[in-house]
């Protein structure tokens, strides 16, 4: 008998599915609670519902989750799993702990590979093979839940939509699973943070639905001429329509937008790429995430010197643009920014 997948089943599905067996519709309220606040994945936990409705469920669904391929532990504390999927596709997400801040970071990917090409990135070396479905998203952060809990004996505080894939060309899995997280699970709004390479009419899309999680703009250069060489969707999407998106994104949310920027040594971190990067910022609200360059095969880039950093982010912090210097966690793992790519 063939079985269906019950956690791409919403409330309202498994209410009627008991109401079509004679059974009261709370009792899909209850089997959606134990998917998605308990966790459960096996039917047989289910034990507010009788024997008889457990084995009918068995027999008529299957709850189907990630199976740990590969985990690798950095020098650093940064852990990163390979994940194979019920189709035997294999994705990465990366668990990066600050004990000293108390701050545990989820990086899950949104999709098999990636479409966007992006030179300095490995992951987009790799061909999209799919989109993975709102359940495959949140079973990341179950699994990475877990693995901190279990380390640092602390839960996760944060997720990051900043693995393998392009989350706004997953869009409707992608916002999916942020309500799963955010209503189902009670994952705080303001502790998910979704990173894109930058689809304006995409970004509209999430102006229109108001929503209030966090958005961050993978940036890498401040003017078109040399993003669209390192990042071949700046050509349809240039800087001046992605400002326009995001400054109606921010008109409507109130949110503050966080533009990652990858610095490469004499490519993007001069002084002039800093005038260019702030003229940017002055239309809304922005931090900024400098960010380490971590190397990956057939992209010659390298990565700033600590001098030139210093004066790059010196720039910016005096126009008044708060800035982080990012350093990169779980290098020795490729499990580093930009790293990703299912190496085990």
């Amino acid at each position: 008998m063939t079985t269906t997948n019950i956690l791409c089943k919403s409330r309202a599905d498994l209410e009627n599915w008991f109401k079509e067996r004679g059974e009261p519709g709370f009792k899909g309220r209850q089997v959606y609670d134990w998917l998605w606040k308990r966790q459960a994945r096996d039917f047989h936990d289910m034990t507010n519902l009788s024997k008889a409705l457990r084995e009918e469920l068995a027999a008529a669904f299957e709850i189907p989750g990630l199976r740990t391929d590969v985990t690798q532990v950095s020098c650093d504390g940064t852990i990163k799993s390979r994940f194979r999927l019920a189709d035997d596709h294999l994705i990465e997400s990366v668990l990066i702990p600050v004990p000293e801040e108390k701050r545990f970071t989820a990086c899950v990917s949104s999709q098999v590979g990636c479409s966007l090409t992006c030179s300095f990135c490995a992951t987009g070396q790799m061909k999209r093979m799919r989109n993975l479905r709102a359940h495959e998203i949140v079973d990341q952060f179950i699994q990475v839940n877990m693995q901190s809990e279990a380390h640092f004996g602390h839960p996760l505080t944060n997720v990051v939509y900043m693995g393998m894939g392009e989350p706004l060309l997953n869009y409707a899995e992608v916002m999916e699973s942020v309500r799963i997280l955010n209503q189902e699970m009670e994952f705080g709004i303001k502790r998910i943070t979704i990173s894109t390479a930058g689809i304006a009419k995409m970004i509209d899309k999430l102006t229109e639905e108001d929503v209030r999680f966090n958005l961050a703009l993978s940036l890498h250069a401040a003017d078109d001429s040399k993003r669209n060489t390192i990042m071949p969707i700046n050509e349809s999407n240039n800087l001046e329509a992605l400002i326009r998106s995001l400054t109606q994104f921010y008109n409507k949310t109130k949110n503050k937008i966080t533009f990652e920027y990858i610095a490469f040594d004499r490519f993007n971190d001069t002084l002039q790429d800093a005038r260019h990067l702030a003229e940017l910022c002055r239309h809304f609200p922005v931090k900024i995430n400098i960010i380490e360059y971590n190397p990956i095969e057939g992209f010659d880039g390298r990565k700033s010197g600590e001098d030139r950093l210093e004066i790059f982010a010196s720039y910016l912090q005096n126009k008044g643009i708060p800035v982080t210097i990012r350093r990169s966690r779980g290098k020795d793992i490729d499990a580093a920014c930009g790293q990703l790519a299912n190496k085990g």
